[in-house]
């Protein structure tokens, strides 16, 4: 059974020389290790690969929720299913077919995730919802780590989690960008439950210490459901 509160430590934000390192210092206390994959073209930034997920997949037992801020994610997705992701969540603004990956990432023993940007409307894609089992509302513009967190966005999370209530799905609703210690309380307000979160880990003297400290903060501020 998954927590309440799940937190998810992007890797983004932690020392690439020392990965396996900075894995291990947040194993026992981060639920989801958030990894995020850039491919310079669908975001300008270029980050880890294929490669360095299938590496560090054997160095710990922490799921991996992967993001995938590329173009084309039919080809490049079920490669990280297959490697041994939990979650891989992909962009609705790159993908012609949601539904049709969203499947495909299912059968190849991963939980299907769509996220939005921040320029993105959520209401198309709110009839895609009993299709994932993830979604990824950014509170940021893709593409970059260390953005200052944009309490606008929330109005999309509330949208999602109204429906999501109103159908009854078992989906996750996960935000990304700026989450910190003086945000994730608004974030589990406005109905979230998956927190990911890079500098205010990574940047904490004591990293499994951060991840407890933000959970408890987020279960302090998550609206009571009948």
């Amino acid at each position: 059974m998954e927590p309440a509160a799940i937190i998810a430590p992007s890797i983004l934000a932690a020392d690439f020389a020392r990965l396996a390192d900075e894995v291990h210092a947040i194993e026992g206390a981060a639920d989801w290790v958030h990894v995020d994959v850039m491919d310079n073209h669908f975001v300008p930034n270029l980050t880890i690969g294929l490669p360095v997920v299938q590496s560090l997949r054997k160095a710990t037992s922490i799921p991996f929720d992967v993001h995938l801020m590329i173009a084309d994610p039919e080809r490049w997705a079920p490669g990280y299913a297959e490697a041994g992701a939990y979650n891989v969540t992909f962009h609705a603004e790159a993908c012609d077919d949601p539904v049709a990956l969203a499947r495909t990432l299912r059968a190849a023993g991963a939980k299907a995730g769509l996220a939005i940007d921040r320029d993105t409307p959520v209401e198309p894609y709110l009839e895609l919802l009993p299709y994932v089992d993830t979604v990824l509302i950014m509170t940021i513009k893709a593409g970059f780590g260390g953005q200052k967190f944009l309490p606008e966005m929330l109005a999309k999370v509330r949208d999602v989690r109204r429906r999501i209530t109103a159908k009854e799905l078992e989906v996750r609703l996960e935000v990304d960008g700026g989450i910190a210690a003086d945000t994730i309380e608004q974030a589990a307000e406005a109905g979230a439950d998956a927190f990911v979160a890079g500098t205010a880990v990574y940047g904490a003297h004591d990293p499994a210490e951060a991840i407890r400290r933000l959970r408890a903060l987020a279960l302090s501020a998550a609206p009571t459901h009948d």
